[in-house]
């Protein structure tokens, strides 16, 4: 026990409380879901509380440590029933646009989703699951809504978890594997079925259909699309959480839980990508094709401009996609003026001397910005990889990386709220893409057959 008469009591209160502040202060968003976690902060929020009178100098990170505990809804020492979980969309979540409308919010494990399970025939069943739902609560759900009695169940083969990505490629999920929902492809879709019907397993029809023609991009101005994207990045990467950038390295590929929101902006870059080389290659006009080019690199440079690095690299490759890069009559079309600010754009995202250019440019840029995710993950991976986290059994603190990102709005991306800003808004946040690499140089060489 320690009184306030005694010299040391002082400075070691001030610092268990400088480390709670900071805590919490990081990982506020996500207690709420270690129950764990939550009652030893209760606790030990209660034995602080009992000695405020007595540290009167400590007044300031009491009161600061009491609005902390006040936001994270650890309430003390009564607790309230927490309300009904809310149905979130999920990211693409059946392409409806009044859910592509909303502002993003976090993700967590716990948080309940809709979500299609296909049959084997392209009918379906909508089940509602946690995010972090294991295959084989979804088998479940889906056994259930499909309304298999247990004497059915008994007598037919037990169902599998299939991922059918567009290419016509699949992978079975095993029993074990949880928050599949965020990881899968662009156009993949998850579907239910014995095992021994997994070879029969064809894409949705609507995955592999093309339909060339003028889309919504024709009509859009290229800094009105720019602003939008740059808006939608700037909802995504701010819903994610330092903490999700660790465990998506340091737990690999199969043991992640909490990775949902860098996970939805993986797919989103990747989606970035896909859309520059489809809505170029459904371009039957030569004439218009060029100017789809210009647009492009006008875009790109406008999302530098915002400081978006995230959209203006992964326009850059999608510029940069073999099927769009063969089209020489296309980039011969191109104004010099055009071409040379490409390739000053090339030469940014070289990867030449672990992205030498690209560092440089990011680091004259005062934020708040967004990066382009998938280097920091490099880097991330460079660190782990690179680096033992224990050194003679204490901590290797060369090996800490520092992730705080400065999450304050973007300037200047006041979107007025008209029909055509809503029309064009929900365009850029449900883009409609080809994937498959196969399809897209089939559409190339129909362009332009006598390309390079």
């Amino acid at each position: 026990p320690e009184g306030p008469w005694d010299s040391d009591a002082l400075p070691r209160k001030r610092a268990v409380l400088t480390v709670l502040l900071h805590f919490l202060e990081t990982y506020k968003g996500l207690l709420q879901e270690e129950e764990s976690a939550g009652k030893v902060i209760k606790d030990l929020y209660l034995l602080i509380m009992k000695d405020a009178s007595l540290y009167l100098e400590l007044e300031d990170e009491i009161l600061r440590l009491h609005q902390l505990v006040e936001t994270v809804e650890l309430k003390v020492p009564e607790e309230t029933p927490p309300p009904s979980k809310q149905v979130k969309p999920l990211f693409r979540h059946f392409r409806r646009i009044d859910s592509c409308l909303q502002t993003r919010v976090a993700f967590r494990g716990s948080d309940e989703i809709f979500c299609r399970v296909y049959m084997p025939d392209h009918s379906y069943v909508t089940i509602r699951s946690r995010l972090s739902a294991s295959v084989q609560d979804i088998l479940a759900a889906v056994t259930e809504k499909l309304q298999y009695s247990e004497e059915q169940s008994a007598r037919e083969e037990a169902l599998a978890l299939v991922v059918v990505a567009s290419s016509g490629e699949k992978a079975l999920l095993q029993p074990s594997e949880e928050c599949v929902f965020t990881t899968l492809g662009i156009n993949s879709h998850l579907f239910a079925c014995t095992k021994d019907a997994i070879e029969s397993l064809v894409p949705l029809p609507e995955e592999i259909q093309v339909s060339p023609g003028d889309t919504e991009f024709h009509r859009v101005e290229a800094e009105e699309i720019a602003n939008h994207m740059t808006a939608f990045h700037w909802e995504l990467f701010r819903c994610i959480h330092e903490l999700e950038f660790v465990d998506y390295v340091f737990h690999g590929e199969r043991g992640r839980r909490e990775t949902a929101n860098l996970e939805l902006l993986l797919q989103r870059c990747s989606e970035v990508q896909h859309w520059v080389a489809t809505e170029i290659l459904l371009c039957e006009s030569l004439g218009k094709r060029a100017h789809l080019l210009k647009k492009f690199i006008k875009i790109a440079a406008i999302c530098k401009q915002n400081q978006d690095m995230l959209s203006f690299y992964a326009m850059v490759m999608g510029l940069d996609n073999a099927a769009v890069s063969r089209l020489r009559l296309t980039w011969e079309k191109l104004p010099g003026k055009f071409k040379n600010l490409f390739r000053k754009f090339e030469t940014l995202t070289d990867p030449c001397r672990n992205h030498k250019t690209y560092r440089e440019v990011l680091s004259k840029m005062n934020p708040p910005l967004i990066p382009f995710v998938p280097l920091i993950l490099k880097d991330l991976t460079f660190v782990h990889e690179g680096s033992k986290t224990l050194l003679d059994g204490l901590v290797n603190v060369e090996k800490l990386v520092t992730l705080r990102p400065d999450l304050s709005s973007p300037a200047g991306l006041d979107l007025e709220a008209s029909p055509s800003q809503l029309q064009t808004k929900a365009y850029v946040r449900q883009f409609q893409v080809i994937d498959n690499q196969n399809l897209l140089f089939e559409l190339s060489y129909k362009l332009e057959t006598s390309s390079q």
